[in-house]
Formats: C-alpha cells, structure tokens, sequence
C-alpha cells in the first residue's frame, strides 16, 4: 500500500498563468486532499487551497475567492450538500462553480446535488486528466461571468454618469450664471406651458416683471462687481418671496426679473409683488438716487389674465405686466404698478 503523506490543513501552491484557476478542495480526508494537489501540481496557472474542517469552509471560501469548489459530499459533522447549499445562499460565493465528488454513482444523490446548485458531479478520485479539464472549464465559465458582471456594472456606471452629465448640463443651460435663477429660456419656455395650462383648465394666471430701480446710476457710481453683488442680493430676495414650488423666478434681462406665478388672482399677485417690494428695500443696500442717502428699491408691473380659448399667445400676458411697470415707473418708482 502506498501511503502518501499528510496534508497541512490551509496549504496552498501557486504556478503563474495568464489564465488564473483558483481551487478549494474541501473534504476532511487529508489523503485525497494530497492526491488532488499532486494532480495539480504541474498545471500551470493553478491555485490550490485545502480545507480539512467543513466548518470553516464557507469562510475560508469567502476569504480566498476560489474560481471553482471542489466539495466532498459525505464530512464528518457537517454534510456535503448543506455546504453546496450554504455556498449558494452567500452572496460572495452564489456564483462559484462548486463540483461536488462523491465516493460512489448514485443517481439519486446526483440529482439532490445538481437541485441544490451543484455545477458537477464526480466519482472521487477522478482521473487526473478529467478532473484538470473540468476544473478548468468551470474556471474559465466562472471567470468569463464575473467579467460580464463588471462590464455590466462599468456600463451602468458610465450610463448613470452620462444622465447625471446631461441632467447637470440642462439645468445649466436653463439657469441664470449671475444670480442662479432660471434663465430667459427657461422662463420662456415655462410661461408657455403655464399659459397653455391655464387655458385649459380656465385658471387665472399673474406675472411679475420687477426693474431694478435706477441701477444704471447704481453701476455708474459703485461699480459693476457691486452692481452684480446687488442683482443677487435682490434674485435672493424675490426668490424668498415664493413659497410654492410651482411659481418661477427668473432673472429677465440686465437689471429685470419676472415671477410667474400660475392660479394665482391678481390681488394675491399684488400681495407678494408689494412683500417683494418692501423686502429688498429692507437691504438698505446704499444708493445715491434718487437722492443721496437713498437706497436701492425695485418697481414691479403686475398683470393677471385667464387665456381665452382663441389664438391669445402668453405675449398678451407679459404686455400687461409691462404696461404695469411703466406705470410705476411714471408714478415715482418704489411701487408696484398693475394694468
């Protein structure tokens, strides 16, 4: 009788290969431990691992990342499909190709192991030929899966980071550099839909236009680095102003901004133009108009309309509320105006 020497518990081997096989015996008979590494000893690009305690080898498993299982069925303590079973309910290692040896062909016990997750099945010990040509397979299969998954997992990547790009870049070009309001476009565009909204639904919609009282001067005398810091403090303000998330504010043009404000009737629109009003005269930002010691104040026109069912473009919306600055801008400034 041939008597082959022990094998330590945890014994590895390596051979570098540029096709990496990683395998974990797991069978509490040290002999065929010894017999399957011998096998494997010449084979380039092989890893072997032993586990003589099936009660370490799901954690020896999860520690070492095998790229195939080779699982004895029959252990003392523990048994050999339980183990299968526990390998595929652990999220590290339900993928892993897991041959199951058996000491005997039981058709019976065949089907239990491939029903349980088994990849193989093999009469212990299997010629040296077989075992290396399956071990491999099962590898390369296993190594190819996890390959696609990180591919998979690199292109959902790159997609989430393509939408978060694009979503980023179309706020971008819907906001305001200066004062981080939205932008003339997207007032544009968002009035048009309010209006069509109103229209069918027969709901009152207001718009704000808001000037900046005599910031021409303001500029001439401070400067534009605080005429820029004036046109956000005043954003800020106006923004502050709505409470509701469907109201826009947007910066208009130069020293101008505009507030939509949908469903809204024209003394609630009157009622928050005023609050905006008085809420930037509160800054007490220093000006010298309209006389020395002023400080900088807004006019606001008000304008209120339910779109008629005809052809009546938003345009008809934004004249009113024009008409209403220039009223009070003719009544003295620092007021609101309403047509």
């Amino acid at each position: 009788m041939i008597h082959i020497p022990t094998l330590p518990d945890n014994m590895s081997l390596r051979e570098p290969d540029e096709f990496a096989v990683s395998v974990l015996l797991v069978d509490d008979q040290a002999i065929i431990g010894e017999a399957v590494r011998r096998m494997l000893t010449q084979e380039a690009g092989v890893t072997f691992h032993y586990c003589g305690d099936a009660n370490e080898a799901v954690d020896m498993a999860e520690r070492i990342q095998p790229t195939v299982i080779l699982q004895d069925l029959v252990m003392p303590g523990v048994d050999g499909l339980v183990l299968v079973s526990q390998y595929r309910s652990n999220p590290k290692l339900r993928d892993l190709p897991i041959i199951v040896l058996s000491s005997k062909e039981d058709p019976k016990i065949k089907s239990q192991a491939f029903a349980i997750g088994a990849n193989d099945y093999l009469v212990k010990l299997p010629d040296a030929v077989e075992l290396i040509a399956r071990i491999r397979y099962h590898s390369r299969a296993y190594l190819a899966l996890k390959q696609r998954d990180l591919a998979n997992q690199a292109l959902r990547l790159s997609q989430q980071q393509l939408v978060e790009s694009n979503l980023a870049l179309q706020r971008m070009t819907k906001l305001d550099g200066l004062t981080g309001l939205s932008n003339r476009r997207h007032f544009d565009e968002q009035l048009d839909l309010e209006w069509k909204r109103a229209r069918r639904e027969q709901l009152e919609l207001s718009l704000l236009i808001i000037d900046v009282d005599y910031f021409k001067s303001y500029n001439d005398s401070f400067g534009h680095v605080m005429g820029d810091e004036a046109l956000r403090s005043v954003a800020q303000v106006l923004s502050q102003s709505c409470s509701r998330s469907g109201d826009m504010v947007a910066r208009y043009g130069g020293e101008e901004f505009a507030i939509i404000l949908p469903n809204t009737s024209h003394e609630g629109a009157c009622s928050l133009a005023d609050g905006a009003r008085l809420a930037v005269q509160a800054l007490a930002i220093a000006h010298v108009l309209p006389a020395p010691g002023a400080t900088l104040t807004i006019s606001v026109g008000v304008a209120t309309m339910v779109p008629e069912q005809d052809t009546t473009k938003p345009i008809a919306l934004i004249q009113r509320a024009d008409t209403g600055l220039y009223q009070a801008k003719e009544k003295g400034r620092n007021r609101i105006g309403a047509a």
